[in-house]
């Protein structure tokens, strides 16, 4: 954690943002309504259900195609900012985003690429060991995107923050001579910053499934910016800064959760400890 800015509203109405979240038409006879991330009007990402009681999930959708930076930010974010405030960054991202409440938080992340159903994939590993399998699939949960793991810690005995790093396409979409670009720099010793809207969601099981029915604590960060940039850190062991703008609502937490981001976010990384 490097600093947290105060909640400020930004932000456009709907129709003239890019980027927004949205719940699916119920259909005749259909299941429950999908609570979606929207890129340009297409579902780009499920996320989790409302209930609060199922699964944790970010799940990338076929229409996920498109990503958000913006040139006239590009020079700005080449560097690391030092405030969340710094060069009119958050006021530029804003006009990409729907009208509403944001938390900007600057990070330092140390990301780590995660391929679903290999070595450190939250899915098939703590979800599992709290939720269990899907009853339905006889299968772990499957987001279909490989994404980075940043950061976990302790919220309480019975909690876990777990964070994650979304790209909005997948690593292999990257430009391998971009990518090798801020490989050199970070080795030279530059750090970049990235960009995101956040979500933070509390999930629980409502009946002990698994083995340790603790509640979850999940904090995306979808990227706005920085997808090359993620890669190359991953690649090279190197850190980034990542300016989080948290959607304060359209997050699955309350007001005093939001509120302890900051103050979690600044304790020192842990695994949690299975059945504590």
């Amino acid at each position: 954690m490097i600093r947290s800015g105060h909640a400020r509203s930004l932000g456009v109405p709907g129709p003239e943002a890019r980027l927004r979240f949205d719940t699916e038409l119920q259909t005749i006879g259909g299941g429950p309504r999908r609570r979606l991330l929207m890129v340009d009007d297409e579902p780009a990402f499920e996320l989790s259900f409302y209930c609060g009681t199922c699964p944790f999930l970010f799940r990338r959708l076929e229409t996920a195609t498109e990503k958000l930076s913006l040139e006239s930010v590009q020079q700005r974010l080449t560097g690391a900012l030092d405030d969340p405030g710094d060069g009119g960054v958050i006021e530029a991202f804003g006009a990409l985003l729907p009208e509403g409440e944001y938390l900007p938080l600057l990070l330092s992340v140390e990301p780590r690429l995660v391929v679903p159903g290999r070595d450190g994939d939250y899915f098939s590993g703590e979800q599992v060991t709290t939720w269990g399998i899907d009853q339905f699939w006889g299968l772990p949960q499957y987001p279909h995107t490989p994404y980075y793991r940043t950061f976990e810690t302790a919220v309480d005995a019975d909690a876990h923050l777990y964070e994650f790093v979304v790209p909005m396409v997948a690593p292999t979409w990257n430009e391998r001579a971009r990518v090798e670009e801020y490989v050199a720099l970070m080795e030279q010793g530059t750090v970049p910053t990235a960009v995101a809207i956040s979500t933070l969601d509390v999930c629980q099981p409502a009946v002990a499934l698994g083995d340790d029915p603790s509640a979850h604590w999940g904090m995306t960060h979808f990227l706005l910016d920085g997808h090359h940039k993620l890669e190359a850190a991953a690649a090279a062991g190197r850190p980034v800064r990542l300016l989080s703008l948290l959607a304060l609502g359209e997050s699955l937490a309350g007001a005093d959760d939001t509120a302890r981001l900051p103050s979690l976010r600044a304790q020192p990384r842990a695994a949690r400890a299975t059945g504590t």
